[in-house]
């Protein structure tokens, strides 16, 4: 067994937050600090996403880091919504600038993490053996990363070749005539989906739940949108952190009840044809007044009626079980369109649900479809699956999966109380997925940042919740979620519905970006109440 080497903060992941965390902590503090990563890349969730489609759903020009205006300044983005290979360029840029990969580790997959309070100090171990230690551990691991295959009898005798979209190969999947199945009608079934009928013989597409989805009308950026983009970055990074998604563009003051159809209609259509997130921005109320919400609702039901030309598929296709947007609401280019195709058949695996994979394809309850391959767009066990596939262990060696056997508990999403001195980027409790994702990570990066600098300049070694504190935080996360229609969606992932035996809890904060920063930034101010600070 090798001798642990010792750092003074260990990062876990190298994608948006674990480069960040390496900058902020190496060349502005000047700590000894390590990213340890398990992929050969940095890139963290587009790293490992890169099945046929796949691209961010923030445009590209805000869905970048913040901190340095030479960066904002030097890279320009070629597309509205920027697809998997450009944000690891523009990641890999990042690494290059700020010298970072001489501090990250590659091809390293964390084991275990166990608190040693005589010590005080983490001890990390690798798959591989290695060992570490550090005052400090600090997961970046992301909050979509830890995929979910679900356990269908028989995969493993299937003939042909199956994939995960969230650990697609480095090398092309080739889909030229192959009978291609894909499961799952999430956002990244709906921008796979399109690509592969290109190409496939023929695609059967396996729906357990219809989903809203909204075109994306992606498109190259021109050079004048983006001199426009470059003079104005201050005014737009200040905008994205005071809105509550974190996205820099406003929310309609008007309720969707409030104005005559005729203009709530005009209004869903010029939104519509703008495409993407925006479309949530027509009106206030959408996520909060459930008779609001019906009538965008009833709009896109609408529009896939009238893109799909079999009206059964049509039916099929159309959400009715939750209001818009209390799923992750989807963008797209052309998923609706691709069901008119002579290529392209959808099975409702609710009506007929899938009873095995057998060595030659995926048999239903109703008949057996004969497949080359099965791609799994299945998504992932979010935000508590990346940092529970680690065994971490915090005081009397008290497994993190044991303290979040009923669902996770933290303050602030930040920290867990009987787990000193480890911080959670974007953990369970922080707007995260709700939001801009660079937004959440650059203010929780700062936010570590500057509570550790606090502990250095005071002579303070250890920092915790108070387990009372974290529990008003997850009441209060509760109680933000009900204020909203999120909830209604009972077999959102944002739950955990999605992976069999895992407990039901609303996992991300949704009472706003803007409002959280605030509460981090008092926090803090009041000398981290409600957490408590040790020698």
């Amino acid at each position: 067994m090798s001798p642990a080497v010792e750092f003074d903060a260990l990062i876990i992941g190298a994608g948006f937050a674990g480069l960040y965390q390496l900058h902020m902590l190496r060349d502005r503090l000047g700590l000894k600090a390590r990213v340890l990563e398990a992929g050969s890349g940095v890139g963290g969730t587009w790293y490992w996403n890169r099945y046929p489609g796949a691209r961010c759903d923030s445009e590209s020009y805000y869905y970048s880091y913040s901190f340095s205006d030479s960066l904002q300044q030097e890279w320009s983005w070629s597309e509205r919504y920027p697809e998997h290979g450009e944000i690891r360029r523009y990641l890999d840029h990042v690494a290059d600038k700020f010298d970072l990969k001489r501090d990250i580790q590659f091809g390293t997959r964390v084991a275990s993490a166990e608190y040693d309070a005589a010590a005080n100090l983490w001890h990390v171990r690798t798959e591989g053996g290695e060992a570490f230690s550090a005052r400090f551990l600090i997961t970046a691991v992301g909050c979509l990363s830890a995929a979910n295959i679900p356990k269908i009898p028989g995969l493993e005798s299937f003939g042909g070749q199956w994939y995960h979209t969230g650990r697609w190969p480095q090398e092309d999947v080739d889909f030229t005539g192959k009978r291609v199945g894909l499961i799952g009608t999430g956002s990244t079934g709906i921008q796979a989906t399109p690509v592969i009928a290109e190409k496939a013989a023929h695609l059967t597409v396996f729906q357990r739940t219809a989903n809203y989805s909204i075109p994306a009308r992606n498109g190259p950026v021109s050079a004048e949108e983006l001199r426009e983009i470059k003079a104005n970055y201050a005014a737009i990074r200040e905008k994205a952190r005071a809105t509550i998604n974190g996205h820099p563009f406003d929310i309609s003051p008007d309720s969707a009840l409030d104005v005559a159809e005729e203009e709530r209609l005009a209004r869903y259509e010029k939104a519509w044809e703008t495409g993407g997130l925006r479309f949530r921005a027509a009106f206030r109320d959408l996520l909060t007044d459930k008779a609001a919400n019906d009538t965008a609702s009833d709009f896109i039901r609408a529009k896939i009626r009238s893109i799909v030309k079999d009206p059964k598929v049509a039916e099929m296709l159309t959400p009715k079980d939750h209001p818009f947007a209390t799923k992750r609401p989807p963008i797209d280019s052309h998923y609706f369109e691709t069901f008119n195709r002579d290529n392209v058949t959808l099975v409702d695996i609710k009506a007929t649900p899938i009873a095995e994979i057998t060595p030659a394809g995926i048999r239903t309850s109703e008949r057996e479809h004969p497949l080359d391959i099965i791609v799994f767009a299945t998504g992932f066990d979010a935000m508590t699956g990346p940092l529970l596939a680690m065994d971490i262990r915090g005081r009397d060696g008290v497994a993190l999966r044991e303290a979040w056997a009923a669902g996770p508990r933290s303050y602030l999403g930040l920290q867990v109380a009987g787990f000193p001195n480890l911080f959670t980027i974007t953990g369970p409790g922080s707007p995260s997925v709700l939001t801009n994702m660079p937004v959440a990570i650059e203010q929780h990066v700062e936010w570590i940042t500057g509570c550790i600098d606090h502990m250095r300049k005071n002579g303070l070694q250890r920092i915790e919740p108070e387990a009372e504190a974290a529990e008003r935080w997850v009441e209060h996360v509760n109680e933000a979620a009900n204020a909203t229609l999120l909830p209604l969606a009972n077999s959102s992932w944002y739950l955990g519905a999605n992976v069999p035996g895992k407990p039901r809890v609303f996992m991300p904060y949704a009472g706003g970006m803007a409002n959280y920063a605030r509460v981090c930034a008092e926090v803090a101010a009041k000398d981290y109440q409600g957490f408590v600070l040790g020698r």
